[in-house]
């Protein structure tokens, strides 16, 4: 009798037990804390109290992830977008993905590619560049005349050529010095100067690439019109190139004005990467009539930018190495116009034989009585 009653009432608990509302069940349970934000949102969030009153915070804690009570406060409310036409009202770019980045939004897409590609890589190049330039002194030393001076000038370029090239130089120089502190001032200058100072430098040096850059793009195409026809490839540049011209030894192979090396620079240097540099440039200064500025062209406009002139500034220190402390004499070609006869005739021994053929006037800038000049006299 005792065990029939025993087992009569375990049943009947049991029962009770299963028939009780959710609610009851969970009076005495303890209450379970929040999801982290690593762990998946409860089934049951959205039947929380109180649910579609919490703020972005709080949604957080019961649905790590879910930004929508944000959104609700921004729809709806009016808001104003500074953004012009076409784009005007439109807060976030299509997705896209650009040469190192995610398929992303076009923004962050963008972001990516300067901060993974475009700035280490273009950091390195320029490195590299420096390097190897100095690398290359150390081991070869300068290019020295093999014979006296002959004392017999002849006019390398003429005051227009020179004044044409200098102003292309100097821009050049004021635009590269603020595009190196604009793109990787923050990783070698930032941490020495400060945060205000740097903040008032770059602003300052970007105000001058803005001006400076229309000197640039404009003295370039004078330069490319003035010189393109002395750069024509000729078939003795590949002479030239089979001996290194002579950089790394042995004799240089006769060469017209410009040799195979510097048409190279104008070729690439000059005229490709420095026409992309000021086409980019000019739309980034929004310069250009009847473009379109979205934001979209102007993160391709940016990304061609950095990577033209990162090139053009590699280039150019080898170019301006050799033209100066590189070669003895070369500097005073574009210094005072003049060259030395014996430095022609190292350098440049075809365009010496056509000047004495009288293809070509040994002095093409007027005439009259030829000042003296100083001449680079060869190491003992």
């Amino acid at each position: 009798m005792s065990r029939s009653m025993s087992f009569l009432m375990a049943s009947l608990f049991a029962a009770a037990v299963l028939m009780a509302p959710p609610a009851a069940q969970a009076a005495g349970a303890t209450p379970a804390a929040p999801p982290s934000a690593g762990q998946a949102a409860p089934p049951g969030a959205a039947t929380l109290p109180g649910y579609l009153k919490q703020n972005n915070a709080e949604r957080g804690q019961v649905q790590p992830g879910n930004n929508a009570p944000m959104w609700r406060e921004l729809k709806q409310q009016s808001g104003f977008s500074s953004l012009p036409y076409p784009e005007a009202g439109v807060l976030i770019q299509p997705q896209t993905a650009y040469p190192g980045s995610a398929f992303t939004s076009a923004g962050e897409a963008w972001r990516q590619t300067r901060n993974r590609l475009l700035v280490p890589v273009g950091g390195w190049l320029l490195i590299v560049a420096v390097a190897g330039i100095a690398l290359f002194y150390v081991v070869r030393g300068k290019i020295i005349l093999e014979h006296e001076p002959a004392g017999r000038k002849i006019e390398r370029f003429t005051p227009f050529e020179r004044f044409m090239h200098w102003t292309l130089a100097f821009s050049f120089v004021a635009l590269a010095v603020s595009g190196i502190v604009m793109m990787f001032g923050k990783f070698f200058l930032l941490p020495v100067i400060g945060a205000s100072l740097f903040g008032w430098l770059t602003y300052g040096l970007k105000t001058i690439h803005n001006f400076v850059g229309p000197i640039f793009g404009l003295s370039l195409v004078i330069v490319l019109l003035t010189f393109i026809r002395d750069n024509l490839p000729r078939k003795q540049d590949l002479a030239w190139l089979a001996r290194g011209g002579g950089l790394f030894g042995g004799a240089e192979a006769p060469s017209a004005r410009f040799n195979a090396g510097e048409k190279l620079w104008f070729w690439v240097g000059v005229l490709v990467c420095g026409l992309v540099a000021t086409g980019s440039g000019l739309v980034l200064d929004r310069l250009v009539p009847g473009f379109d500025y979205t934001r979209g062209a102007m993160q391709v406009a940016e990304i061609l930018h950095a990577s033209a002139t990162v090139l053009l500034m590699a280039m150019a220190f080898g170019h301006i190495y050799i033209g100066t402390i590189g070669t003895e004499g070369a500097l005073d070609g574009m210094r005072t116009g003049y060259v030395d006869e014996s430095w022609a005739k190292q350098h440049h021994a075809l365009w010496l034989g056509d000047i004495k053929a009288g293809k070509i006037p040994a002095r093409r800038s007027g005439t009259g009585t030829q000042a003296p000049l100083p001449v680079a006299r060869p190491k003992a």
